[in-house]
C-alpha cells in the first residue's frame, strides 16, 4: 500500500499508514463482524467450505449486511440456496489482481433483491471498481466465458501448427490487447466501421465463415500442453523465484497502465 501511495495509485482519502492500522485479524467470527454492512468472502474455491462460512453468517446477520462471495466460477445458486437471508447475498468476484484491474463481476441469485444488487454495485463504484451487473447466473459469469473463448481457440491454435505459442501472445499483446485495455470488441467494431450496422454489413459473413471453422473444445493437455508449457518455461522457468519475479513485473505494468487510464479519464 505504501507504494502505491508513492506511486500515486492509492484509493481512499486516508494515508496508506491509515488504511492500515484500520485492518485487523480476528478468529471469531461474530466479533469479526460486528458493526458491518457488507462482508466479502474471500476463502479458496471450495464449494462445501464457503457453504459452511455463508451457513454459519446466515445465522448471525440481520437483515440489512449484504453477503458477498469473491467466487470466480461457482454459481450462486449453489452457494445461497436455502440461507434465510438469501435476498441479501450477491456473487462480487474481482479480477486478480484486484487493486490495479478493477472489474468486479455482480452475479444474483435467482432470490437476490433488486436493492443488493444497486447497493453492492454503488459500493463498488466508491471504493473505485468498476463493477458489472449480470442479470442471471450462468458457468464462468462473463469474464471468463470470453476468457475462455480466447485460450481455447490459442490452444487450437497452436495444437494445429499454425502458429508458435510465443507468437500467439504477440497477437494478444500487441494486438488485440492494445486496442481491449481501453475499448471493448463491441465498441472496436463500431469504430472500424462507419458504426454498428456498417461493420455488420461488411463483415457478418466473414465471421461466421471463420467461426464455422472453429473446432471442438480442447483438452488442455498432451502435446499441445507440453508445447506450450516448454515454450511458457523458457520465458519464465516455472519455478517459485522466477514466477515470483515476472509477477512483479506484471504488476509494475498493469499499475502503470492503470494510472494512464485514470489520468486519461481526469482528462
Amino acid at each position: 500500500m505504501k507504494e502505491l501511495e508513492k506511486s500515486g495509485m492509492l484509493k481512499g482519502t486516508l494515508s496508506a499508514e491509515k488504511q492500515l492500522s484500520l485492518i485487523s485479524g480476528c478468529m471469531d467470527l461474530k466479533t469479526a463482524i460486528e458493526g458491518a454492512v457488507f462482508i466479502q468472502e474471500c476463502i479458496p474455491e471450495k464449494l462445501e467450505l464457503k457453504k459452511e462460512i455463508f451457513g454459519q453468517l446466515d445465522l448471525i446477520v440481520n437483515n440489512d449486511v449484504i453477503l458477498s462471495s469473491s467466487t470466480s466460477t461457482l454459481l450462486p445458486t449453489k452457494l445461497f440456496t436455502g440461507l434465510k437471508h438469501v435476498k441479501q447475498c450477491i456473487v462480487a468476484h474481482p479480477v486478480n489482481p484486484p487493486y490495479y484491474v478493477p472489474l468486479v463481476e455482480l452475479v444474483p441469485h435467482p432470490e437476490t433483491e433488486p436493492s443488493t444488487m444497486d447497493k453492492t454495485h454503488a459500493l463498488m463504484k466508491k471504493v473505485g471498481q468498476s463493477p458489472i451487473r449480470l442479470t442471471k447466473e450462468i458457468d464462468g459469469f462473463a469474464l471468463n466465458r470470453l476468457q475462455y473463448a480466447v485460450i481455447s481457440e490459442a490452444w487450437r491454435l497452436v495444437g494445429e501448427g499454425v502458429v508458435s505459442p510465443a507468437d500467439l501472445d504477440l497477437v494478444m499483446s500487441d494486438g488485440l490487447g492494445m486496442r481491449y485495455a481501453f475499448i471493448g470488441p463491441f465498441e472496436t467494431m463500431h469504430l472500424n466501421a462507419e458504426g454498428m450496422t456498417n461493420y455488420c454489413e461488411k463483415y457478418r459473413g466473414g465471421m461466421i465463415h471463420v467461426l464455422k471453422t472453429f473446432g471442438p473444445v480442447p483438452d488442455f493437455s498432451g502435446e499441445t500442453e507440453q508445447k506450450i508449457s516448454q515454450a511458457m518455461s523458457e520465458k519464465t522457468p516455472a519455478d517459485p523465484e522466477h514466477l515470483k519475479a515476472r509477477r512483479a513485473w506484471r504488476d509494475e505494468c498493469l499499475m502503470g497502465l492503470a494510472k494512464l487510464k485514470k489520468q486519461m479519464k481526469s482528462n
